[in-house]
């Protein structure tokens, strides 16, 4: 049946488009920069015989050699291909194809997209032949998904390129900036804590951020003050999946935070008038951001990439994810047999993966071991991490939370809470000091004695 269904007409393609696309290049070389604007491959052509003459075409760019009818026919002969393609007499008369030059972007473009339309028409009878082979529904779910994911990503795909074409493309990136400044800010996803971001220069599109503290640090609120800054004051897409904490225990400490209304009131029910004022002002707020919330209790990283994949798609827009908290998800895939380790080293590299393919930055909360408790220092290390092995190695930042009041009841630094940046990938580690106000749940500036410290 799929067969029949895939027979039932010729796959879309553009033969006129794609003698023009090649007749193009005979004419002027040049056009190999617009076509690679829009990531035109040799697979992007219907017809085989185009694909190996556009694949001699390449061959000869990436040798610095001269584009030519004689130059393409030698390298075709080269390869073995010109009697696949009818001989040098096709590659000669190609040029006579030619309808308009000025328009040679546009034929690209076409085959281009003819091309997508085949690889979705591809992805469908993939999708039919996976439900006719009635394997496990939640396995073909997934693949649908990742699929369909893959899709939208059609345009941004790319496989190894040479360092040059970087860097040229970094220079438009610099100019870009320098004629628009703000465009630096904009891409950045910001705590709004202005030291923090100084040292870490904004939550980067592919980076797993470890957040890490012993309990009743104020991990969960941290990230709760995080995701608010990023949703409010950056207009960002934020998704925080809690596996300890119900939706509604999330909302309450997001509306306290927000309105400044001490917790214990909302969560026993004691407001006043000014209370239901300030939540309604709150809420007009929150409601006009998007911030998305998961409570379901469980995860694994195939479930996490099929809710993001669904929500990216979805809404058009992902900036930040936090997950409360890593050691509560699940491996999947093969027995661990109560090697824990061994579970979040591969939860900790899924994570790391899929901040990467979906250009988000991940925040992971994660626990502490009890050894902070142990020293007399307590401001806790790297290797305090529980299973730090993977974890640490996987994070491209590692921040740890220390309140010094939490252990000496009579400090002077009541509130201030220490952000301890112990790892921080090609950038500055250190301290920075924040001021926790334990009633609403909120991080704010800090500018007393402890400052700010940076280290190498």
């Amino acid at each position: 049946m799929v067969d029949t269904l895939a027979s039932l007409q010729v796959p879309p393609h553009n033969i006129e488009a794609e003698k023009n696309v090649l007749a193009g290049i005979f004419v002027d070389p040049e056009l190999l920069h617009v076509y690679d604007g829009l990531a035109l491959n040799p697979s992007d052509f219907y017809d085989q015989a185009h694909q190996h003459i556009y694949t001699a075409i390449k061959t000869l760019v990436a040798a610095h050699k001269p584009i030519d009818v004689l130059t393409v026919t030698d390298q075709m002969t080269k390869d073995k291909t010109l009697d696949q393609v009818g001989g040098e007499d096709y590659i000669y008369t190609l040029p006579s194809y030619l309808v308009n030059i000025s328009a040679c972007g546009d034929y690209a473009q076409i085959v281009k997209e003819k091309s997508i339309l085949r690889q979705i028409l591809k992805t469908c009878t993939k999708i039919a032949a996976d439900v006719f082979d009635q394997k496990d529904t939640r396995e073909i779910i997934d693949t649908i998904e990742k699929r369909i994911f893959d899709l939208t990503q059609l345009n941004m795909r790319t496989g190894l390129v040479h360092i040059k074409d970087v860097l040229d493309k970094r220079i438009e990136d610099y100019m870009e900036l320098v004629d628009n400044p703000n465009l630096l800010e904009a891409r950045k996803t910001l705590s709004q804590y202005h030291k923090l971001d100084d040292m870490l220069s904004g939550f980067k599109a592919w980076e797993l951020i470890i957040l890490a503290a012993r309990p009743a640090m104020g991990k969960t609120s941290f990230a709760v003050n995080l995701l608010i800054n990023a949703a409010i004051s950056q207009r960002k897409s934020v998704a925080l999946f809690s596996l300890e904490m119900t939706a509604e225990s999330l909302a309450d400490r997001v509306l306290s935070t927000m309105s400044t209304i001490p917790m214990h009131k909302i969560t026993k029910a004691q407001l006043d008038n000014d209370d239901y004022a300030k939540m309604g002002e709150a809420m007009q707020i929150l409601g006009d951001v998007n911030i998305y919330v998961d409570d379901s209790g469980s995860l694994t990283i195939p479930e996490l990439k099929s809710k993001l994949r669904r929500l990216k798609i979805e809404k058009w827009a992902l900036d930040l994810v936090v997950i409360d908290y890593l050691q509560l998800m699940s491996g999947v895939g093969m027995k661990f047999e109560g090697n824990r380790v061994q579970e979040i080293s591969q939860i900790s590299r899924g994570l790391k993966e899929l901040s990467k393919e979906l250009a988000v930055p991940i925040i992971a909360l994660s626990q502490l071991s009890r050894n902070v408790e142990s020293r007399i220092d307590k401001k806790p290390q790297l290797s305090d991490l529980r299973e730090s092995g993977a974890i640490e190695q996987d994070a491209d930042v590692v921040l740890m939370i220390h309140r010094e009041d939490y252990y000496d009841p009579d400090t002077d630094k009541k509130g201030v809470t220490d952000i301890l940046i112990r790892k921080n990938r090609n950038w500055p580690t250190g301290e920075v000091a924040l001021m926790f106000k334990s009633q609403t749940m909120k991080f704010e500036e800090y500018d007393g004695p402890t400052g700010n410290s940076f280290g190498f």
